[in-house]
C-alpha cells in the first residue's frame, strides 16, 4: 500500500490495531520503554538495550497472536513509530477507542 502522507496512513494503522488488547500491549511496551530510557539516564546506560526489546516485543505479541497481522513497522517504520506515539497519547487522553470506532465503522 502506497501512502502519500501520515494522515492517509493513520486509518490503516488504526485498522491494524482494532483490538483493544493489541493497543494495550503497545501501551505497556511503550510505557516500559520510556521507563527504561529514564533508568538508563540515571541508573545504568545498558538499559537502553532493553528499549526495543520491550517496546517491539509486547507490540508484536499483539500483532501476531491477538490481531493476527504483521506489524506496520515492517513496511512503514517511520509512520508506524509516529502512529505508536499518536496512539499512546490518545490512550492517555482516553480517546483511542473513539478513534478506532470513528475510523473502522465505515
Amino acid at each position: 500500500m502506497g501512502f502519500r502522507s501520515f494522515e492517509e496512513f493513520w486509518p490503516h494503522y488504526v485498522g491494524e490495531h482494532s483490538r483493544r488488547s493489541t493497543r494495550w500491549l503497545h501501551f505497556a511496551g511503550t510505557t516500559v520503554a520510556i521507563l527504561c530510557v529514564g533508568a538508563a539516564l540515571f541508573v545504568n546506560p545498558w538499559l537502553l538495550l532493553a528499549v526495543p526489546i520491550v517496546a517491539y516485543g509486547l507490540a508484536w505479541i499483539g500483532h501476531f497472536f491477538v490481531e493476527g497481522n504483521k506489524p506496520a513497522t515492517f513496511r512503514h517504520p517511520l509512520w508506524s513509530l509516529w502512529g505508536d506515539i499518536r496512539m499512546y497519547c490518545l490512550m492517555w487522553m482516553g480517546r483511542m477507542d473513539d478513534e478506532v470506532r470513528r475510523l473502522t465503522q465505515r
